[in-house]
């Protein structure tokens, strides 16, 4: 009888000796196999404005994270009723469960059906993978011990109902409540919860969306249990079984028109804030972005029409657009291309050639700043060689001089390589490098945008700010600021500004470049606003009337931005057979359809003056002549022409007289002018010259007109070498003028 004590003794002894190794096994094993890193779940990170509205999502995952809180209670009850009732009782595993599980696997031969609870189902869907072996199971059963040691109850149910699947798209418990009820789980109904405590089992199955019959079996199941486990009265069950399944769908929807944006957030915060890319997909971020929604798709919507887009290629051409607010730097919309794909080729960072758009920022900015010409300034327009360098225009029409206004309007290319060359390269460069445009190109190309690396339409959006706002750059930038997970501003945009121009002549240039859209080569199509920009193009030297590159560049008094379009590479068979007016009609075309645009002018700076419109010289082939009596009863010549409608055109009057010409006066906007005195008793003959008084240039003279004391009126055509030698006479002076000059 002792014998039998001893021994029974000592297996219990021996029971106890290797339980308590077995629970010490346990515990260091689980702290080997849990890294806790692994419980903090992927969260998608928000995109939202700058009043707090969201835009999008970032995300594997799409998931938002709630505390157990935020969870009511009857909701709570229905997932422990359905999938682990002894929840608050075991320590990670039950034991009963597990031997029911074993039992019924012996019975039918394999694996068939689990004891999982909670805690083990956040163990393997966490830590483990999810085949079926009895090693899983033990790795499954040892981390679900180590869990319950570490976390309440309450906060191991808090992480399970974030964490699993629900079908859809829908990730946790709050994203599963938007999914199928467009409400936050707080406001699920008793009979709501129930339906999603039974999707876990099998979402697809059991989907509301696509099985409704089987999603209403599985509810009310789940709603019967929790009447048996005594969280529901029996009228509370079957009122809420007798509810039909009332979804209110919200499928969040991946919007390709965000696609551009989206890349250009994630590579900013992983340059600016080194958030990498992984992170932010599952870091459950908040991020404040400067982007117009609307503005953003319009953009989106205008580059799948074709009509902008004209090539010989098979595919049609590839486009960039970005369009940046002005005042901040932040950028409103961009769109990487006609059909750009995640993490795909982003053109608006894209280098190319700038073409004439390129002239503002290298020729005439500078030339303003020497201080030795202004806008009213006389360049010359000829046909010029430089060391070998031949630049032509696009017309090949060459006028001899014209002013700077002029050249811009006309994107005239021998003027702009003239300035340049007068200026200097270097000189050029170092404004160039303080717009962000640093270049290695020692050529007068860079005046025409023949630039080896090109420059990218970022970069030109970046540059071209600086016209509208005083002379100053500033850093275009996607993310205005970025809050972690738990709320806090990790980070926001300091965007400050780079002072380039001098306040006036940034406003010059502005006031040339509305020139430019109202009456010279961006003039294609309306606006309803006021627009200052400049078009460019670069031919493809291969093929004749064919191009590379086609731009606009330009800005409203709130919103500077830049379209390319061009094919990602050139070739005989695949090049542009379009020009300039295809990105300006496209830019115009979105510009207009933001509504804060419409019907914006530009404000004149303080402490500038402003730039006068310029002035057209018009042909006069009208100049009459009547014969009267003037002052003191002297004889007098009244001259008589249609004027320009412009009254700031002025008018110089010569008298011709044996072959000698002589000056008489200058009028200003007026169509007459008399001349009287005692030497008009010989009866010379007359011609008028326009003047601008802007330019400081001459137009043609006009037809000469011939009287005699018996002629009331001059015939203006009857002595036509008069004519000829007036206008001889008078295209003398000019080349005088300008040799001298």
């Amino acid at each position: 009888m002792v014998k039998k004590s001893l021994i029974a003794l000592g297996i219990l002894v021996g029971s106890l000796i290797i339980g308590f190794f077995a629970y010490l096994f346990i515990i260091m094993a689980g702290d080997y196999v849990i890294d806790e890193k692994n419980l903090v779940m992927d969260s998608a990170t928000l995109l939202v404005n700058e009043n707090g509205d969201k835009i999008t999502k970032i995300y594997d995952e799409n998931r938002e994270i709630v505390g157990i809180e935020d969870i009511p209670v009857h909701v709570q009850e229905a997932f422990v009723a359905v999938e682990d009732s002894r929840f608050y009782k075991h320590n990670g595993i039950d034991v009963k469960a597990i031997l029911r599980a074993i039992y019924k696997d012996i019975l039918a031969g394999s694996k068939v059906e689990g004891g999982s609870t909670i805690t083990q189902q956040l163990a393997k869907n966490v830590f483990l993978s999810h085949e079926k072996s009895w090693l899983r199971k033990t790795k499954e059963a040892i981390i679900a011990i180590n869990l319950e040691r570490r976390y309440s109850k309450d906060k191991i149910l808090e992480m399970y109902l974030n964490q699993i699947y629900f079908g859809h798209g829908a990730y946790g418990i709050q994203l599963a409540s938007k999914t199928y009820f467009n409400k936050d789980v707080n406001q699920l109904t008793i009979a709501e919860g129930a339906l999603l405590a039974g999707l876990p089992k099998a979402p697809n199955h059991y989907s509301p969306i696509k099985h409704p019959e089987a999603a209403k079996e599985r509810r009310d199941l789940v709603l019967a249990l929790m009447e048996k486990q005594n969280y529901l009265s029996p009228s509370e069950t079957v009122r809420a079984q007798g509810k039909t399944i009332a979804l209110n769908v919200y499928q969040e929807e991946r919007n390709p028109a965000y696609s551009t944006y989206i890349d250009m957030v994630i590579k900013e915060a992983n340059e600016k804030y080194h958030i990498s890319r992984e992170e932010l997909r599952q870091g459950g971020y908040k991020i404040v972005v400067p982007m117009d929604p609307a503005t953003q798709i319009a953009v989106y919507n205008r580059f799948q029409d074709g009509r902008f887009f004209i090539g010989t290629g098979k595919e049609k051409p590839e486009g960039a657009m970005v369009l940046m607010d002005g005042k901040t730097g932040g950028l409103v919309a961009v769109q990487g291309g006609r059909n750009y794909v995640t993490e795909g080729l982003n053109r608006v960072v894209v280098n190319r050639q700038p073409g004439s758009t390129f002239k503002p920022l290298s020729v005439y900015g500078p030339a303003l700043e020497s201080e030795k010409y202004k806008p009213y300034s006389m360049l010359r327009d000829e046909e010029l060689s430089y060391n070998g360098y031949e630049p032509k225009n696009y017309n090949g029409k060459y006028d001899g001089q014209v002013s700077m206004v002029k050249a811009i309007t006309n994107s005239v290319n021998s003027s702009a390589v003239w300035l340049l060359n007068e200026v200097g390269v270097s000189y050029s460069k170092k404004y160039l490098k303080e717009l962000g445009m640093p270049i290695e190109d020692k050529g007068l190309g860079i005046a025409l945008g023949g630039i080896d690396h090109g420059v990218s339409p970022l970069q030109m959006v970046q540059g071209y700010r600086s016209f509208l706002h005083e002379g100053k750059t500033i850093e275009p930038f996607v993310i205005s600021k970025i809050y972690n997970h738990e709320g806090d501003l990790i980070g926001k945009s300091k965007a400050q500004e780079q002072k380039v121009w001098k306040k006036q002549n940034a406003w010059y240039m502005t006031r040339m470049l509305q020139q430019v859209v109202k009456n010279g080569t961006g003039s294609d199509g309306p606006e309803n606003m006021e627009i200052a920009g400049k078009t460019g193009t670069t031919n493809y030297p291969n093929v004749d009337k064919g191009n590379k590159d086609t731009w606009f560049v330009g800005y409203t008094p709130e919103i500077v931005g830049a379209v390319w379009i061009g094919y990602d590479k050139t070739t005989k068979e695949t090049y542009l057979n379009s020009g300039s007016a295809q990105p300006t009609l496209l830019f115009k075309q979105v510009i207009n359809e933001i509504p804060s645009q419409k019907g914006l002018t530009f404000k004149k700076p303080d402490g500038v003056k402003d730039l006068e419109p310029p002035i057209e010289l018009i042909e006069i082939n009208d100049l009459g002549a009547a014969i009267g009596v003037g002052d003191f009863g002297m004889p007098s010549v009244k001259l008589s022409w249609t004027p320009s409608k412009d009254e700031r055109l002025q008018y110089k009057i010569y008298s011709v007289n044996e072959g000698e010409t002589t000056y008489l006066d200058t009028v200003k906007g007026q169509g007459e002018f008399t001349a009287s005195g005692k030497n008009l008793f010989t009866l010379p003959d007359f011609y008028v010259v326009p003047y601008n008084p802007l330019t400081k240039e001459e137009g043609r003279p006009s037809n000469v007109v011939s009287i005699s004391l018996f002629q009331g009126f001059g015939n203006d055509e009857d002595d036509d070498d008069k004519k000829e030698r007036g206008r001889e006479k008078n295209k003398e002076k000019k080349k005088k003028k300008r040799d001298d000059d």
